[in-house]
């Protein structure tokens, strides 16, 4: 089963090794970052792209994000990169401007030590010290581990899609899930 964020198997932590450093993103990370999600989409379908992206797009979204005011995270182990997560905005209205999504990916080599969780926590803790109000997860495929994963830092099922993607022959689901950040709807931003 593929699953991007990098969730413990069965009997594995969920701490990453004590040397595992989360951090902002710096440019020098980006042949990494592209790596990464280069093997997640063309061998899984947590992402519905069709074709890796070259270095210089991964470049120009990392820059957007960041110059956005959106927190852009790497897990390092020194300076190897075993995974990346960031937040963006969930939908371009204006309205949204207070919601944004998650995503997360750790390389397959890194699966089982706990980095996928390590990154959402410092993404969502990121996210609510910027002042957003609400996280969505759009969890492609219905990857049962990253829903668990979602699901241990408070995100709720909102919905699922189905068949809204077609990759490697087949139709695929996405789940929504949603968590609130600092006070949420309780207050006005």
């Amino acid at each position: 089963m593929n699953d991007p964020l990098g969730h413990p198997g069965k009997g594995a932590s969920s701490r990453p090794a004590a040397d595992v450093t989360i951090r902002a993103t710096t440019e020098a990370d980006l042949s990494a970052v592209q790596a990464i999600y280069a093997h997640h989409v063309a061998t899984g379908t947590a992402s519905f792209e069709l074709e890796p992206p070259e270095l210089d797009e991964i470049r120009r979204r990392w820059s957007a994000l960041v110059s956005g005011g959106y927190p852009h995270l790497v897990a390092a182990d020194g300076a190897t990169v075993l995974g990346y997560a960031y937040a963006g905005a969930y939908r371009p209205r204006p309205a949204y401007r207070h919601s944004v999504e998650d995503s997360v990916y750790v390389d397959a080599a890194a699966h089982g030590r706990g980095i996928g969780r390590a990154l959402l926590a410092r993404l969502i803790e990121e996210s609510e010290r910027r002042g957003f109000r609400q996280m969505v997860a759009v969890i492609g495929d219905n990857v049962p581990a990253s829903i668990a994963l979602h699901a241990s830092l408070g995100f709720v099922h909102a919905g699922r899609l189905t068949a809204v993607g077609f990759k490697f022959g087949r139709w695929c689901d996405s789940t929504l899930m949603q968590r609130a950040l600092g006070p949420g709807d309780g207050a006005p931003p």
